[in-house]
């Protein structure tokens, strides 16, 4: 089978999303049918016959499937032995291996049927809320420790190739195999004839850290992990010493509330114009780009935090990167006002732009002459066109 970008370059935009589906379809129900598969191949033990130790061998060795799909499948399989209405819901979408595999340690016979209905179309953190509803655990306790300096490892076999053969290397860190002092004096001029020379010096990057964790461990209780600077540490030992009469424990969650609620009152003053005694909006001036603060609270409130663009399927889900989009572009005339101002994400606002003025998502990338000539038949000027969104009155 044959797979090229050019099969579906020919297609229509109607078409293409109507492939897309069906395909989305079709690999559902391939994945169902592979997993009900693996759970007669493992209740057989095939895979002994085959060769292999184990069920997850065979998947990442003789099926070719990578660890992580490996996982998921045999997770999956295991669960839907126990429980076979879970291909049904696999082949259907309405849960998806993710799904299953935070709900998998969970399920009973008593529980499966409710669990399961409660999960469909959820995403893997509407699910872990889930379970902690059903399993809460108790907090973590707070701890504040110092992790230790990341090492340089020395590679001594010989570095990675790619497919050119060229040495895949990482600007992180160059070490060399050994101090170049200490190996000039073990070695004396015959030893130095007679050996073969030292491997070259090899790029080793360093470990990437990790992310950031934010997990329920009961109703309305998470466990948040994090890695701070020696600067911010110092910060909250500071803020630790001056709380000291209004939160004896030193506790860096009351803390870390205390500073959020700041920070956030802050932020909706200065994005939002919150505040809690509104004075009444002027109209906005003619050909003024700037948003008054009325209509920002009031587009905000309207449209509550979300990007409120509608497409085929439903209203973008968007709350991040948003912005204070023209109902009627500026550069045709459209003015500031709470009926005139709707919240778009980043991407629909410049998706409304693009289909508005035919100009590419950035605004720049048909060129300036072709931005000017589309932006001259609107009546428009090229800034407005191109840029919907001014740091001092459209972004959020």
């Amino acid at each position: 089978m044959q797979t090229t970008r050019s099969s579906f370059a020919a297609l229509s935009d109607h078409d293409l999303l109507a492939a897309v589906k069906q395909l989305a379809a079709r690999e559902r129900h391939a994945t169902a049918h592979l997993i009900a598969s693996l759970v007669e191949l493992d209740a057989r033990r095939l895979y002994l016959g085959e060769g292999c130790s184990s069920l997850f061998t065979y998947c990442t060795q003789i099926l070719h499937l990578s660890e992580h799909a490996a996982y998921g499948r045999i997770e999956a399989a295991r669960a839907a032995r126990r429980f076979p209405v879970i291909l049904e819901l696999l082949a259907e979408g309405t849960i998806t291996l993710t799904t299953v595999g935070v709900l998998a340690p969970h399920l009973t016979g008593e529980n499966h049927q409710r669990l399961l209905a409660a999960a469909q179309h959820r995403s893997k953190r509407e699910v872990e809320h889930q379970i902690a509803h059903l399993c809460p655990r108790p907090d973590v306790p707070a701890s504040v420790r110092k992790l230790p300096a990341p090492t340089n490892r020395t590679r001594t076999s010989p570095p990675p190739t790619s497919e050119t053969g060229s040495v895949l290397t990482n600007p992180a860190v160059l070490l060399p195999t050994q101090p170049l002092s200490s190996a000039a004096s073990a070695q004396s001029p015959e030893d130095t004839e007679s050996t073969a020379p030292s491997p070259a010096p090899v790029l080793v990057p360093r470990p990437q850290p990790r992310p950031a964790v934010i997990a329920p461990l009961a109703p309305e209780r998470y466990r948040v992990q994090v890695t701070l600077g020696a600067e911010t540490v110092e910060k909250l030992r500071r803020a630790q010493d001056l709380l000291r009469h209004t939160i004896p424990t030193g506790d860096p969650a009351a803390i870390f509330d205390r500073a959020l609620t700041l920070l956030l009152d802050s932020l909706e003053r200065t994005k939002l114009a919150a505040t809690d005694s509104p004075r009444p909006g002027r109209p906005p001036a003619a050909r003024s780009r700037h948003i008054p603060a009325a209509v920002r609270r009031g587009v905000w409130a309207r449209d509550g935090g979300q990007c409120a663009f509608i497409g085929t399927e439903g209203r973008c889900a968007e709350r991040g990167f948003l912005e204070f989009h023209h109902v009627v572009p500026y550069a045709v005339g459209g003015t500031a006002t709470i009926e005139t101002i709707s919240l778009r994400c980043k991407r629909h606002n410049g998706y409304e732009a693009e289909q508005e003025f035919g100009l590419t998502w950035e605004g720049t990338r048909s060129g300036p002459s072709q931005e000017r000539r589309h932006t001259r038949e609107r009546g428009g000027d090229l800034r407005a066109a191109s840029r919907l969104t001014t740091p001092d009155a459209a972004t959020v």
